[in-house]
Order: structure tokens, then C-alpha cells, then sequence
């Protein structure tokens, strides 16, 4: 190969790199949460979600828009919301005692059945991101018991009734979007 036709290759090659960058840093700039699987926006300064103080369970304002799950750190609620804006179910959590920080997410796994990290036999797991190693996600217990919290020991079990566990893992699938607001 003659030194030109090697800076043509080196060239071609170059620009072929860059094109193939570019256009992956604006497939995954422009993908929804959904599909990102990753963590989409988060403020840990953000305005607390208005509310409708003759409504205390209606949806609040500035918590997302179309299909989607929000979990209100705030106010221990959490509301299916299907298209159109319109929520399904709403119902009280018990908190983990880690938080995630306010933002948009994606439903990364789930799991049937497993042992929460309190060592409680729970059901419907649905995972959405983790703070410090710690995975956050809804469950509810096999027993129907609420947790009690340690302050020694870091866990991100939220926790809901059975009923309601049974009605968010029918609704959040892998890549659901969750929205947690203040």
C-alpha cells in the first residue's frame, strides 16, 4: 500500500469513527427513559410537585406526562397513571430508608418473588434505579407486614400492600416510566 492510499484509508476511516459517535451521542441524547433503562433526569433541588389541597389524592401537577408510575417522597404516594393523564390507582407506600433523588426513570428488572434486604419474604419486585450500591424498588411483603426501619441498616424496599403490589407490577413493566417527585 502506497502512502497516499494509506492516508485515504486513514481518512476514510477517521471520518467513519466519527460519524458512528456522533450518531450514537444522538440516538442516546434523544431516547425516552423507557428505552434508556437509565436514569433520565434528576434535581436534587427540586420544587416540591403542587398540589390540590381539596383533592390530597389527586395526581400532582409537574409529575411527568402519558403512561407512567410517580412516587411522591413527600407524601409516601405513589399513582399509576395510564395514558391520556389518567390515574388508575393511587395508595400509600412505606418508605425505604434510601431515597431516590427526584427525577424520571425506567423499570430496569423485576422479579416475582425474592428475600428484601431486611430479610422479608417479598412479591412483585419492581426495580428502577440505586442510590450508593443500594437498589431502590416497590415490593410488597409476602406477610402483608410493613417494614421497620433500622437507622444503622440502608435498604430501598418500598413497600406496599399486596393488593396494590399486584396492581403495579401488572403496570410496570421492564422500561415503565417512574417519576419521583417531592
Amino acid at each position: 500500500m502506497t502512502s497516499s492510499s494509506a492516508g485515504i484509508v486513514f481518512g476514510l476511516t477517521g471520518a467513519a469513527l466519527l460519524t458512528v459517535g456522533t450518531l450514537a451521542y444522538q440516538a442516546f441524547a434523544t431516547a425516552p427513559a423507557k428505552l434508556a433503562g437509565t436514569q433520565a433526569s434528576a434535581a436534587s433541588s427540586a420544587p416540591k410537585a403542587p398540589r390540590d389541597k381539596r383533592h390530597p389524592k389527586a395526581l400532582p401537577g409537574r409529575s411527568g406526562h402519558g403512561e407512567r408510575v410517580v412516587y411522591s417522597l413527600d407524601d409516601d404516594r405513589i399513582w399509576l397513571v395510564a395514558p391520556g393523564d389518567r390515574v388508575t390507582r393511587t395508595f400509600t407506600v412505606t418508605p425505604s430508608s434510601v431515597d431516590p433523588e427526584p427525577g424520571t426513570y425506567g423499570v430496569t428488572s423485576r422479579s416475582n418473588r425474592a428475600t428484601g434486604s431486611d430479610g422479608t419474604a417479598i412479591e412483585h419486585v419492581v426495580r428502577f434505579t440505586s442510590v450508593e450500591g443500594v437498589t431502590i424498588g416497590f415490593s410488597a411483603a409476602v406477610d402483608g407486614s410493613s417494614p421497620t426501619h433500622d437507622p444503622a441498616v440502608k435498604t430501598g424496599g418500598i413497600r406496599e400492600s399486596r393488593p396494590d403490589g399486584d396492581a403495579l407490577w401488572e403496570f410496570a413493566t421492564i422500561g415503565a416510566k417512574v417519576v419521583v417527585i417531592r
